[in-house]
């Protein structure tokens, strides 16, 4: 199977199976996906069906919890797009995963390094870029 390349802007990505319902067929999107925050009930969303892959080392194998985009130590240029309940700036990279970027604002943009990375969510810290408090 050629590779599949992904967007920046990939809001989620999980393994679901096609139902027949009610003379229709239904695809069923897992609670956490919305609970994650990037999907919000009763809006329209673009998907795109992939075949499943069989093969179980198959390595353009789509799983239900894929492991992060990014790594412990690796520097990204990253646009803030909204701020956290705890007052932190939160950027989005591949699929949608989050990475938290303290003392940023809506609208930064700037290159962080990852100082830690869970399967949820990352944190970084600014090492360079443009702040709109700076303007």
């Amino acid at each position: 199977m050629p590779s599949i390349e992904l967007p920046d802007r990939l809001l989620s990505l999980y393994t679901a199976e096609l139902k027949e319902r009610n003379g229709s067929y239904v695809i069923e999107i897992p609670s956490r996906e919305l609970q994650q925050g990037d999907l919000q009930h009763e809006e329209t969303y673009k998907i795109a069906l992939l075949p499943a892959v069989t093969a179980k080392n198959e390595p353009d194998q789509i799983q239900d919890n894929p492991k992060p985009p990014i790594q412990k130590g690796d520097v990204r240029v990253v646009e803030i797009v909204t701020i956290g309940q705890q007052g932190d700036g939160i950027a989005k990279v591949e699929r949608g995963y989050v990475v938290i970027v303290p003392e940023t604002e809506v609208g930064d943009k700037v290159a962080v390094e990852i100082t830690n990375v869970t399967e949820n969510f990352a944190l970084g810290e600014v090492t360079s870029g443009r702040s709109n408090r700076e303007q």
